[in-house]
C-alpha cells in the first residue's frame, strides 16, 4: 500500500495573501505538509509515502518526485506509470492542507475493503482518495471534484464508501480557516501560527470566534 501527496511550494495559499506574506504562506504550507505526512508515517500503512511535488523538498520519510504537470495531469501520470509497472496496490492520495489529519484517520481508511474511498472537502472539493486498484480509476480535481469523482467511480461500476470527518474536511485556504487549526490543531501547523503571534478570541461581529495577532 502507498501514499501519495501533491505539493506546491511556491506562491502557496495565496487566498492567505491579507493575513500572512509569502514566506509565512510557504512556511505555513510546510507546516500542514509536515502534519499530514507525520499522520501517514504514524499509521504503519504504507510501504511508500511519494510527495508528489515541483520543486525538491525533503521531508523526513518521504520520497520526492518531482513533476512539472499540473495537479490532474500529474497524478493520472502517477497512476498510470504503476498499472505500466504492474504495481497493483491501493493508493492513497491525500491533500498537503488538512493539518487535522489523525493516524486514527488514516487508519479507518485504510481498513476499507471498498474500490474507492471519497473523502470529502468543504463545497464540494476532494481531500483524499483511496484508490484500491489505482488501473480503475482518473482523477478530476478542481470544481466540483467529489461529484465528479464519485461518478467516474459509478461509470467503471466500482463501490464507493464517503468518508466522512471533520478532520479531514478542513482544509485550510481563507483566513477564517485559520481558526480551526488553533481551535483543534496540535502539530506543526499550531505551533506555527502560535509562533507568529496568532491567537482565537471571541468575535465582536456577532461571530463566535475570529483571530488576533498579539
Amino acid at each position: 500500500m502507498r501514499a501519495v501527496i501533491p505539493f506546491k511550494k511556491g506562491n502557496a495559499k495565496s487566498r492567505l495573501g491579507k493575513l500572512l506574506s509569502e514566506k509565512e504562506r510557504e512556511e505555513l504550507a510546510m507546516a500542514m505538509l509536515n502534519d499530514v505526512a507525520e499522520a501517514l508515517l504514524g499509521s504503519g500503512c504504507f510501504g511508500v509515502i511519494d510527495l508528489l511535488t515541483t520543486s525538491i523538498i525533503e521531508v523526513k520519510g518521504l520520497n520526492t518526485v518531482l513533476t512539472e504537470k499540473g495537479l490532474n495531469e500529474a497524478l493520472n501520470e502517477y497512476l498510470g506509470k504503476m498499472s505500466s509497472h504492474s504495481i497493483n496496490e491501493p493508493v492513497l492520495i491525500i491533500m498537503a492542507d488538512i493539518p487535522l489529519v489523525s493516524i486514527k484517520n488514516i487508519r479507518d481508511i485504510a481498513a476499507s475493503a471498498t474500490d474507492v474511498v471519497i473523502v470529502p472537502g468543504r463545497m464540494g472539493g476532494t481531500n483524499a482518495l483511496f484508490i484500491r486498484n489505482p488501473s480503475s480509476f482518473h482523477v478530476d480535481y478542481y470544481g466540483a471534484s467529489f461529484i465528479k469523482h464519485k461518478e467516474i467511480a459509478a461509470g467503471s461500476g466500482l463501490e464507493i464508501e464517503v468518508f466522512d470527518s471533520f478532520n479531514l474536511s478542513t482544509d485550510i485556504d481563507e483566513v477564517a480557516d485559520i481558526t480551526e487549526i488553533l481551535l483543534h490543531g496540535k502539530g506543526h501547523a499550531a505551533r506555527y501560527l502560535k509562533k507568529l503571534g496568532f491567537t482565537v478570541v471571541e468575535a465582536e461581529n456577532g461571530g463566535r470566534v475570529g483571530l488576533k495577532k498579539i
